[in-house]
């Protein structure tokens, strides 16, 4: 089994492996250009994204500057809007629903490390995968770490640090994010932002 085949299953592997490499440099080179582009060129920098991207539907919006390590590991739902300085660290498979906002700052990391210091300074890693519902909203500075699921209609509050799954349904803040509430019927009246 290859370095990359290693990435994918979610086992130890060697980052600095020369294709691995080779096509996060080709990533970086395709962001340059996407953060590169002139604010009016939408259609050049959304054409980055889906050659980059493993999947993409009809409407999305991206403000850049955007970071990734691959691309191919992120797959975006209909309607996704992602806010200024985010980062996705794909390593593992990014799956992000349908009607999904992030604030400015938003970080996304598949990516993990050993916490014995001897397998560490091998240079090995590994990278578990991260879901995200439909109709979620992550608040600015938010960061969720490797081999989370966060459930449908979920709104993660600004600066939260996700350790643990979100159920759907739920408002969730801190740093570790914990639930503090269900989303209710009296929420469609709610115009409070402090999340």
């Amino acid at each position: 089994m290859n370095e990359k085949e290693k990435m994918i299953k979610g086992d130890l592997y060697k980052a600095y492996d020369e294709e691995l490499f080779r096509e996060r440099q080709n990533a970086k080179i395709a962001l340059y250009q996407f953060n590169s582009l002139h604010p009016d060129e939408i259609e050049k920098r959304d054409n980055i994204i889906r050659s980059l991207f493993g999947k993409t539907r009809d409407k999305f919006f991206i403000e850049p500057p955007f970071r990734c390590d691959y691309g191919y590991n992120i797959y975006i739902g209909e309607n996704f809007y992602s806010n200024y300085n985010c980062t996705i660290l794909d390593c593992a498979k990014v799956l992000i629903g349908d009607n999904v906002m992030f604030g400015p700052n938003v970080n996304l990391f598949t990516a993990g490390h050993p916490i014995n210091f001897e397998v560490r300074n091998e240079g090995l890693e590994y990278a578990l995968p991260i879901v995200i519902g439909n109709n979620v909203w992550i608040g600015g500075g938010a960061i969720v770490n490797p081999r989370i699921t966060i459930g449908d209609n979920v709104v993660i509050g600004s600066g939260s640090v996700v350790t643990k799954d979100i159920p759907s349904n739920s408002i969730a803040v801190g740093n570790p994010c914990k639930v503090i509430r269900k989303i209710s019927d009296t929420d469609r009246l709610h115009k409070d932002n402090s999340y």
